[in-house]
């Protein structure tokens, strides 16, 4: 059983597939180290992904397009698991997704995630600039 606490209420909800989901997730983070295998691990083929930036300026991409240039840029990623919510088989993350290399380029996360054959793959990742995300930030 995991218990998950906000600012506003705590919940109790049981994930059985806490491990599971939060390893895939680290794949996405372990990526960043330069390995486009592992964000293929992690993701959908078809996986999108939408964020704001510093200025709130909305962008989006398919994931897939992204790979080659996040490992790339090798940089030094420590994600900070807020939050983890199963319900069957679908899930989500809240990340908190801390750049070390330059801090003013950290986000806050949620990763949808789905069971499909019995594998776990984020098939959306939707993020804000850690400036925009309240009490998630760093």
């Amino acid at each position: 059983m995991t218990t998950v606490t906000t600012t506003a209420t705590t919940t109790t909800a049981t994930t059985p597939d806490y491990d599971e989901i939060v390893r895939v997730v680290q794949l996405y983070i372990d990526g960043w180290k330069g390995d486009v295998n592992k964000f293929k691990e992690a993701f959908h083929e078809d996986a999108w992904i939408f964020f704001t930036d510093a200025d709130g300026v909305l962008h989006k991409d398919l994931l897939t397009d992204c790979f080659e240039q996040w490992a790339a840029a090798n940089r030094h990623i420590e994600g900070r698991i807020i939050a983890v919510t199963q319900a069957g088989d679908v899930a989500s993350v809240l990340l908190g997704w801390d750049n070390i290399t330059d801090p003013s380029r950290s986000f806050v996360d949620f990763h949808a995630l789905l069971r499909i054959n019995g594998v776990w793959k984020i098939t959306n990742k939707t993020a804000t600039h850690s400036s925009r995300a309240a009490w998630a930030k760093a």
